[in-house]
Formats: C-alpha cells, sequence, structure tokens
C-alpha cells in the first residue's frame, strides 16, 4: 500500500509505503475511532440537556402527586356531599310523611269531599314536552337520579303545603262561621220562664209584646254568648237593666238584659259559649233570669229558632 502527501507551495511530494503489518496497524485505528468516541460518550459528565430532562420528570412527578392529592380530597368532598344529600333526602321523605297524614287527618276532621285534597297520591302535573333542542329527541341534559328524587320530593312537599294552606283558609273560614252561627242558649243552667211574641205584662197585667224569651235562674249563674262577635253595648239601659248587646256580623245581633254584674266591656271581642256576664234582676224584671233577644238587620225575631239550633 503506498500513500502519496503533495505540498501546495512547492508541489513537493513525498510517499511512503506499507507493509501488509502497516496496513494492519492503520486498519486498527480506522476501527477503534468510532469505538473510543462511544466509549467517551458514556463516560463523559452529564451533559445540561440531561440535567434538564431529569428537572422536567421531576417536577412532574411533583404535579402529578399535587394532582392526585386534589382528586383524593375532591372524592372525599363528594362523599361527604353526598352522604349529606342522602340524609337530607330521608329528613324530606318524612317530612312528606307528616305532612300526608296531617293532610289526610285534617281532611277527614274537615269533613271535606272525597278526592278534593288527595295527599297520599302524586300530584296530578301535565304539559306538552320540550326538547329544548330543536329536533332533539332528549333533552340536552340528564341529572343523575338522586337529584331527580330531591327535585320530586321538593315539588311534593310544595304541593301539600300548597294543600294544607288552602285548607287551612278553609278550615278557618268555616270556623269563622261555625263562630258566628247563633245557636244554643244563653245560659249554662235554667229553663224558659217567657217565650216571644204576645204575652201579659207581668207589672200592668195588660197585654203586650215581648221581643224576646226569658231564662230564669239561679242569681249569679254564667249568662254565655250564642255566637261570636264584638260588644256593642255593656252598661245599663232603660228596662233592660245591665245590658249586654253583642253584634255577630251578617245583620245579626243578639241582647243580654237584666245581668247582676257584666264581664265584657265596650270593643271586647268574645267567642262562641264565653261568658259575658252573671244572671240577675236588675232593670224592669221580677226575678233572677235573662232577657234574650235577636236582631236579624235591626228586627227583632224570634230566639225560638236559634236556641234550638245544634249548631254546625
Amino acid at each position: 500500500m503506498k500513500i502519496i502527501f503533495v505540498n501546495e507551495r512547492g508541489g513537493v511530494s513525498r510517499s511512503f509505503n506499507f507493509g501488509g503489518l502497516s496496513k494492519a496497524l492503520l486498519g486498527l485505528c480506522l476501527l477503534g475511532l468510532p469505538v473510543g468516541a462511544l466509549w467517551l460518550g458514556a463516560n463523559l459528565p452529564v451533559a445540561e440537556s440531561d440535567v434538564f430532562d431529569a428537572r422536567a420528570v421531576k417536577a412532574w412527578n411533583k404535579a402529578l402527586r399535587k394532582q392526585q392529592e386534589q382528586i383524593g380530597e375532591a372524592d372525599r368532598e363528594a362523599r361527604e356531599q353526598l352522604t349529606a344529600l342522602t340524609v337530607k333526602l330521608a329528613e324530606m321523605q318524612a317530612r312528606l310523611t307528616r305532612l300526608d297524614a296531617l293532610g289526610e287527618r285534617l281532611t277527614t276532621i274537615a269533613k271535606l269531599d272525597e278526592g278534593e285534597f288527595q295527599f297520599g297520591s302524586v300530584p296530578a302535573v301535565g304539559g306538552p314536552e320540550d326538547p329544548g333542542i330543536a329536533g332533539a329527541s332528549e333533552l340536552p341534559y340528564q341529572p343523575p337520579q338522586f337529584l331527580e328524587v330531591i327535585g320530586d320530593l321538593s315539588d311534593q312537599i310544595e304541593d301539600r303545603q300548597m294543600q294544607l294552606s288552602t285548607l287551612e283558609s278553609l278550615m278557618a273560614r268555616r270556623q269563622l262561621q261555625d263562630e258566628q252561627f247563633i245557636a244554643g242558649r244563653p245560659i249554662s243552667r235554667g229553663w224558659m220562664s217567657s217565650r216571644y211574641g204576645y204575652r201579659t205584662d207581668p207589672f200592668s197585667g195588660r197585654r203586650s209584646w215581648h221581643k224576646g224569651v226569658d231564662f230564669a235562674g239561679k242569681n249569679g249563674s254564667d249568662v254565655v254568648s250564642v255566637a261570636a262577635g264584638v260588644v256593642t253595648w255593656a252598661e245599663d239601659r232603660y228596662g233592660y237593666g245591665q245590658l249586654v248587646e253583642i253584634n255577630h256580623g251578617n245583620g245579626y245581633t243578639t241582647r243580654y238584659g237584666h245581668n247582676s254584674e257584666l264581664k265584657v266591656k265596650l270593643g271586647d271581642v268574645v267567642k262562641k259559649g264565653q261568658v259575658i256576664a252573671l244572671m240577675g234582676s236588675s232593670g224592669r224584671s221580677t226575678g233572677p233570669h235573662v232577657h234574650f233577644e235577636v236582631y236579624k238587620n235591626n228586627r227583632p225575631v224570634d230566639p225560638a229558632t236559634y236556641i234550638r239550633r245544634t249548631g254546625r
């Protein structure tokens, strides 16, 4: 093997001849160059790019652990919220049961028509379905099942509350009507001693008109209101002695005369059956009794019709 080196300036050239041994050594050197380069690359200090990659991996691992912790915390919060919702759901179901029981009891007590208030059934609802998106067959969002249950319970409770509110109004109005309904006797003990209409006057002996009824009894016994109302007179009045007059509304007024003591005063609101006076013999009277009158639209009517009533 022969190698020639040429000088660029002088044009002088040199040549070298290699024998077999020289050829072997030269080939070995050429083959050893890449192997040496690989060895150096494996044993040289870590490059800056390798350091950056290690730091990035460490940062990613740290971020991943943080995200895992956040996921665990979110999972715990979700479980706690689900537990709270479950407890709330149980409370709402218990509340609904109580409302249903109360509603059915009140409906029975009020003697309402069957079917008017149905507390044991699901509220009746309806209306055309709106898909929400034109051409869509289903709603774009389907809530979780437990949210649907809570929503249904909320609707049922709201419906029951509306029914109970209406029922309460009806019962209050009916109770007020019952309270204002004139019925019964104005005494707790005693007997009817004189009826409504013409009679012989006990003082003059002449035939005269008696526009009320008399109930005789023990002096000082209770005189009670036959209906709820407002006291429009509570003092002495000519012929009546100590008189109580009560306006019951709807054109009705009652009077209670000859009392020994008054238990109410002008402007008082009285209830049905409330003691308003004590029986006596004040005014134009021959003995302990109560003179009872009923007025309808400012005209006296026979109290017997209202005395025989048993109430609503």
